[in-house]
């Protein structure tokens, strides 16, 4: 019987469908092909992609008048995505990452600027997008990216190198950010869309990755790209505020994705050590597998009820960026430690492929280093404590 969470306040019922659907989706589609997909190493699952998206899990977060499932509250959103990184973590984050790329058009962007670049995502077979944000040099501190653009009359000419860029081998567009002016910092930063057959732009090898080779990462290239002012969303030096609207968001989102690794670590441990006989006795009797398997539970239960909160406080319109920064927090941590003592309860088969535990702890490694370290959300968390 799989850990059972308890939410902390009562869903309703379109909320609880929309967990079914997709907790349905990823035992039936997901959890079967995880194993292949990770053997790939830099191969994306298209296939299952277009199944996602005849049953509405890619564009379920898209607003209707765009044609999307109308789900934008982020609660809901987040139980979605539990449900699917319960199947697999990478493939979860691939089956809704085109709202990753939806988010800064729908804060910063014009009605038909989501008509232009948002309905497309909409139908049985979308096109994958791309959100390039990192640099070599500028990870963790967008507000230092080097990436130029400069006007040139009704465009921009667009110079520079984004690293680690999400389904960029895949991409159709990519919601880029640029500086109009390093000068300025964070009031320099301007997100534009940009398509993949822009001249100028390439994409390079995908990067092998220790763990979610579901999402295929590479570099992009950026040389004397021309961007039409049409393309700009927002006004010049918007952009950061809408990039980090977009990551309050997606933190928590990750909270949500880590939690699903986490319980789906805490119920395979769970149903080995019930079965696992030593010393004559299930494991699950051992006092240490007993206390460990305690320690998970909490652990996800509280990674759950902290993405939670968090979401409800955005979904209110509140300002939510140490709450987000505590629910990727915890999440990501949680998550590292429940697939480490998942493979701990496992023994030996736990270090082996034999179960997919060895790789969900691969798995859970990117996202304490993702949308800023851990420690970068220590620091957001201990800036508003200094403030309170």
């Amino acid at each position: 019987m799989p850990h059972a969470l308890r939410d902390a306040l009562e869903l309703t019922a379109e909320q609880r469908q929309f967990r079914a659907l997709a907790a349905e989706f990823a035992a039936r589609e997901i959890r079967p092909i995880a194993r292949a997909v990770d053997d790939a190493q830099t191969e994306s699952p298209l296939e299952l992609w277009r199944r996602a998206a005849a049953v509405g899990l890619t564009g379920f977060m898209l607003p209707e008048s765009v044609g999307g499932g109308g789900v934008t509250d982020l609660l809901t959103q987040s139980l979605v995505q539990e449900a699917l990184c319960h199947g697999d973590i990478g493939i979860g984050n691939l089956i809704t990452s085109n709202g990753f790329f939806a988010a800064p058009i729908l804060e910063l962007g014009t009605p038909e600027q989501h008509d232009r670049w948002l309905a497309p995502l909409t139908g049985d077979d979308p096109p994958l997008t791309a959100l390039a944000v990192t640099e070599p040099d500028a990870g963790s501190d967008a507000a230092s990216l080097r990436t130029r653009a400069v006007r040139d009359g009704d465009s921009y000419v667009l110079n520079g190198q984004k690293a680690w860029t999400s389904n960029a081998p895949y991409a159709r567009w990519f919601v880029l950010f640029a500086t109009v002016d390093p000068e300025r910092g964070a009031r320099g930063v301007t997100a534009f869309v940009v398509d993949r057959d822009t001249p100028g732009l390439t994409v390079g090898k995908p990067v092998r990755k220790l763990g979610q080779r579901a999402i295929v990462n590479a570099e992009v290239f950026l040389d004397d790209v021309r961007v039409p002012v049409a393309n700009r969303l927002g006004e010049e030096g918007q952009g950061f505020y809408g990039l980090m609207r977009t990551f309050d968001a997606s933190r928590v989102l990750i909270g949500a994705s880590t939690t699903g690794l986490a319980r789906a670590a805490l119920d395979l441990a769970l149903d080995y050590a019930r079965r696992r006989i030593q010393f004559g006795v299930p494991i699950i009797e051992h006092q240490a597998v007993a206390f460990r398997l305690a320690d998970m539970a909490v652990k996800v239960d509280t990674s759950h009820l902290l993405t939670q909160r968090a979401a409800r406080l955005f979904d209110a319109g509140e300002a939510v960026t140490a709450e987000a920064a505590a629910a990727k927090l915890v999440g990501s941590e949680n998550a590292m430690w429940c697939t480490w003592a998942a493979v701990q309860t496992l023994g030996g088969w736990g270090y082996s492929q034999e179960f997919l535990v060895e790789k969900w702890m691969r798995d859970a490694k990117l996202e304490e280093i993702e949308e800023g370290t851990s420690d970068i959300q220590r620091l957001v968390i201990a800036r508003r404590l200094a403030r309170a």
